[in-house]
């Protein structure tokens, strides 16, 4: 089995692998241009050199010789003189003989030929040629010219200046040998080619060493990206992502997908952090993890899916009585004593297990089946309980009720109801809050607390959420289409908050129906922040960088520090119910004072106060005068299908957008004594 980062790696292998091979194409391309270049130079100092002896030759030999011979062609007939051909063979004997030059000819401007080493007599054919006329325009040329019996040698046309006018007389053809240019020749270009090929390897060695730290960099990055993505921060286990991954290989496994599934979910783990706090929680969790992997094979798989529940995959294992061997061990190991602060602490747990194919050959299945044996272990004897499909259709419980909300997802049988939120200042609806409700097949329309506390001890907890988000936001877009444009609020599970995954539904929502980010509130409850605050405190301040706004729900019933009321992204504090029913009783001052103090709070900390559960006109009346900025309760409006809730006949211009985080109400807090107020505000509701 690959280890988290293999992918990672071969990505960064392949990555370094083509940049090297990419990287050698410039570096061939600046090679082959160099070397033509640094060859094109050489044969060019070599002419010069060649055009240099030749102009030697003609001032210190071919001149003096020629001083009083006749060479413009005037005269056709005429030639040189028996003196001044003595003196010109004088003259070049020695180099002739000494090999410096191949041949020597003197011709005239026409091209005749007056004087040559060897004696031949050539046509004037030459006059023809570039060369011969640039000579005698004045201009020396050498080039390289293949000769049948010399081989390759240099030629090279020089004019001859005998007269003081400075003006050609006449053309020395003079033929060079090539060896000794081209011995240099290959000289410097072995010199050239030996530092070209240096610096390009050095070149290349940076390069590769620049792509080489780079890769590797990325290689480790995606790693890093790829384990937080599939493991869980606490413990370090595979989350639900890697675990239904997991899953898949072992149900896929050719011929014989055999295997278990198993969850294990921890006895009384809420009473050590009630008792202990939330660390003492942390270091139970990690040492569960370590147990849960010490008592395992090596080829099984521990994850955590959220909370105190954590889950085996056991590829495999065929029989109920094998699943039953290998989990005695794991109730063994988790069995022995953990010392807490001082405190010896038993664990103890309910394991169900769902074996497959016979209980399912889907992740879904397997993990519904799983769940349903571990809640019928929490009622029996048994700490390990295999999945029976007739125990499983009991008429009554909690596996029911966990298939039959399975299945009202499929079917589509969960509604949403809406309660606005109302500007204490304006009266008006400036949002509206998604309730969830269940349209039960026999049982009728189901309030939340029916089927919740089920559904948060479960696996259904985030295709839940996402289905209450997406009918959330569609029907928003719905509203915002005949011009209502509020904003929408959704409750999400404290186990929401365990992975990423919240943020990236909540961002492809947000995308896919085009709402606003500022148009979501996501609520979430103090008890959110308890064993996972750091894992809570990272998805809510994602959730603020796309700009939702976030808000903590039933403010003063649960454990919330200061601290994380300060250094979290709150745009928005709900005081709870019971505070808010107090303060129009007929004892109020002790509920007045509590909600005064977190009005006084929240606004400091720049957040929008919200009450919740406002039944009368005097709570109402009391809150806006405390400073309170938005309230909700059946005062103002009963939970209702949002056709009815929106008000669809009511004056499009009363949309009021919300009051900007942190801007308190225009009201002055009054002491707790002071008398309601009873503006007629209070007792109206303008719908958005």
């Amino acid at each position: 089995m690959s280890g988290p980062g293999s992918s990672g790696r071969t990505l960064g292998s392949r990555l370094f692998a083509t940049y090297a091979a990419a990287s050698l194409v410039p570096i061939v391309g600046i090679s082959a241009l160099l070397i033509g270049g640094a060859r094109s130079d050489a044969l060019n100092t070599g002419l010069l050199q060649a055009k240099a002896q030749a102009a030697v030759i003609q001032q210190m030999a071919i001149g003096p010789a020629l001083r009083d011979a006749h060479l413009d062609g005037t005269v056709r007939d005429e030639a040189l003189t028996e003196d001044a051909v003595r003196r010109l063979g004088e003259s070049t004997q020695l180099a002739v003989f000494n090999a410096s030059v191949v041949h020597l000819r003197v011709r005239d401007e026409s091209g005749r030929v007056l004087f040559t080493d060897d004696g031949s007599d050539e046509s004037p054919q030459a006059a023809d040629s570039p060369d011969f006329r640039a000579a005698v325009a004045g201009t020396p040329v050498a080039s390289l010219v293949e000769d049948g019996v010399d081989g390759t040698v240099v030629r090279v046309t020089q004019p001859i200046i005998v007269s003081t006018a400075g003006r050609a007389s006449g053309v020395l053809e003079v033929e060079l040998p090539y060896e000794p240019i081209q011995q240099n020749l290959d000289a410097s270009l072995r010199s050239t080619y030996g530092r070209l090929a240096g610096g390009l390897l050095v070149l290349y060695v940076v390069l590769a060493s620049i792509s080489w730290s780079t890769t590797r960099r990325l290689r480790q990055h995606a790693a890093e990206r790829e384990h937080e993505a599939t493991h869980d921060q606490l413990t370090g286990l595979p989350n639900r992502a890697l675990l239904r991954e997991r899953v898949r290989r072992m149900t896929d496994r050719g011929a014989e997908p055999h295997g278990a599934l198993a969850l294990v979910d921890l006895d009384r783990f809420k009473d050590v952090n009630d008792t202990l706090g939330h660390h003492a929680g942390d270091v139970l969790l990690e040492v569960v993890a370590r147990r849960l992997q010490g008592a395992l094979r090596p080829d099984d798989t521990v994850a955590r899916i959220g909370g105190d529940e954590f889950a085996l995959v056991l590829p495999g294992v065929t029989t109920a009585d094998e699943a039953q061997a290998l989990l005695a061990r794991v109730v063994d190991e988790l069995g022995a004593d953990i010392d807490l602060d001082g405190t010896p602490i038993r664990i103890d747990a309910s394991i169900g297990v769902a074996l497959s194919p016979q209980h399912g050959a889907s992740f879904a299945e397997l993990l519904r089946h799983a769940d349903a044996a571990m809640y019928r272990g929490k009622r029996g004897t048994s700490s390990v309980v295999i999945y029976e499909p007739g125990a499983a259709e009991a008429p009554t419980g909690h596996g029911l009720l966990m298939r039959e909300l399975a299945t009202a997802l499929d079917r589509d049988e969960l509604v949403l109801h809406y309660q606005p939120q109302v500007d204490l200042v304006t009266g008006r609806a400036v949002g509206l809050e998604a309730l969830v409700r269940w349209q039960h097949p026999t049982r009728g329309l189901l309030a939340p607390l029916e089927f919740l506390p089920t559904l948060e001890q479960s696996h259904l907890v985030d295709p839940f959420t996402a289905w209450v988000l997406r009918r959330a936001l569609a029907d928003r877009a719905r509203w915002a289409e005949l011009g209502r444009d509020v904003s929408v609020a959704v409750n999400v599970s404290p186990r929401n908050l365990t992975t990423a995954g919240l943020v990236e539904t909540v961002a492809e929502l947000l995308e896919r129906t085009g709402t606003p980010a500022d148009r979501l509130t996501v609520e979430v409850t103090e008890s959110a922040f308890g064993t996972e605050t750091e894992q809570a405190g990272t998805v809510l301040r994602a959730l603020d960088d796309l700009g939702v706004r976030v808000s903590l729900d039933d403010f003063g019933t649960g454990y919330t520090s200061l601290r994380q009321l300060r250094s979290l992204p709150f745009a928005e504090v709900k005081i709870d119910r019971a505070f808010v029913a107090g303060v129009a009783s007929p004892d109020p001052d002790a509920d007045r004072a509590v909600v005064a103090s977190v009005v006084g709070l929240a606004h400091g900390l720049g957040c929008v106060v919200v009450a919740e559960g406002v039944e009368d006109a005097a709570a109402g009346a009391w809150l806006r005068a405390a400073g309170c900025d938005v309230a909700q309760g059946y005062h103002y409006a009963r939970p209702g299908p949002w056709p009815d809730v929106l008000g669809l006949h009511a004056d499009a211009d009363a949309t009021a957008a919300p009051r900007p985080a942190g801007t308190p109400s225009t009201g002055s807090t009054p002491s707790p004594d002071s008398t309601p107020s009873t503006d007629s505000t209070e007792n109206q509701v303008v719908a958005p």
